[in-house]
């Protein structure tokens, strides 16, 4: 079979089963509305939980950051590319989650597949959550380690997987909100056993940081837990983009060294770092706890209005309500349906998620207010199956 017939019938296959992704070209996206060929939508499909990507202080810091430092890095940053708005932000973000260092890198993905590339050895063993991130398990699965999966948040398999003999050194990886069902990690089980195991802990807290925890520091501070690696990505509740791996001083000179996605990775715009020192402010102050009083009124009106829907949610108690369908067409026309309603609202199917868990990933915003809640509740209760 030639290149061009393999590619043709993957590509085929996943027509065929209604699994083939498109990408929908927006005149606006990131806010409360979503605009796409001059017609408005509620956005209910964007991770921007806090509302930041619009904040007018955001805004303002990257335009100032630009006409400061321009538009671009100007290279990888080990050569030219790593200016003090860089350092400025990971000295901030290292005191206010309480680590000795934080290493920026481009995107959530990079962090984590550098962090994993870089540790991962022949004899060693990570053992992740079976539904963790795509970045976390095609990493390990790359990596020359022996990979073990857990099932889902179920510290007891953890433990027995961990328990098997092995030479080499061990490391558990796992989400601290779960991007597609919107639960929390118990990481407070899983730290324990993995320290009873001497293993290293790494926590992915997309979802988590900036909502969670005291002045939304996430996940493992609300569990009052500290791993030996942290990643947290600004494209979430910093309604930015980017991300940063936090750990001791020792582990950071030593990703400086070998993390081969940091260094030979264009850094992100210096103006970008000055935006996300902003965003950091605002996740800190008043405005950012009353962002996320807000957040979570919309998620507890949601979820009460939710009840006798025709589709089961998940047990999710955080800004992503996954409305779990099944079978993918079906998945796809409801989504057509709310649009008609004028909701933005994604159809997520597999590989995404398992086979017969086809979805709709809602996602509440504090840009979002309790009318918007309300229509998206009159919409849903009018679908019947």
């Amino acid at each position: 079979m030639s290149w061009q017939q393999r590619i043709a019938k993957a590509v085929a296959e996943r027509q065929e089963t209604n699994t083939l992704r498109q990408r929908q070209p927006l005149a606006q996206g990131a806010g409360r509305w979503l605009v796409r060929d001059d017609r408005r939508y509620l956005n209910f499909s964007s991770n921007d939980y806090l509302g930041l990507s619009q904040h007018p202080r955001v805004i303002q810091a990257w335009q100032q950051g630009a006409e400061h430092y321009g538009v671009g890095s100007g290279g990888s940053g080990h050569v030219t590319g790593y200016h003090q708005a860089h350092q400025h932000l990971e000295e901030q973000l290292a005191d206010w989650l309480g680590y000795d260092r934080a290493l920026l890198f481009i995107s959530g993905f990079a962090a984590n597949q550098a962090v994993i590339a870089a540790l991962a050895g022949r004899e060693d063993r990570i053992v992740a959550d079976r539904l963790s991130h795509a970045s976390l398990l095609e990493a390990s699965a790359l990596s020359p380690a022996q990979l073990r999966r857990f099932q889902h948040n179920d510290s007891q398999h953890l433990s027995r997987l961990l328990a098997a003999p092995l030479a080499g050194q061990q490391l558990v990886v796992t989400e601290g909100v779960f991007s597609m069902d919107g639960d929390s990690a118990p990481l407070a089980d899983i730290a324990r056993v993995t320290r009873e195991a001497n293993g290293w802990l790494m926590v992915d807290d997309a979802h988590g940081i900036g909502v969670d925890g005291v002045n939304g520091r996430g996940s493992c501070q609300s569990q009052g837990v500290k791993p030996e690696l942290l990643i947290v990505t600004f494209g979430k509740a910093f309604g930015l983009s980017g991300a940063a791996v936090l750990c001791s001083q020792t582990v950071a000179d030593y990703f400086l060294q070998f993390a081969r996605h940091l260094i030979y990775s264009t850094a992100m715009p210096p103006a970008q770092a000055v935006a996300l020192q902003a965003a950091l402010g605002v996740i800190q102050s008043d405005d950012g706890q009353q962002r996320r009083e807000k957040l979570a009124q919309h998620v507890a009106q949601f979820r009460l209005g939710a009840s006798g829907l025709a589709y089961p949610l998940t047990g999710s108690q955080s800004a992503i309500q996954p409305l779990v369908v099944g079978e993918n067409s079906r998945t796809l026309q409801l989504a057509d349906r709310l649009r008609e309603q004028g909701c933005w609202v994604t159809a997520i199917r597999p590989p995404t998620v398992p086979a017969g868990t086809a979805r709709l990933r809602l996602t509440l915003t504090a840009a979002h207010e309790p009318q918007d809640i309300a229509h998206l509740l009159e919409v849903l209760h009018g679908e019947r199956g």
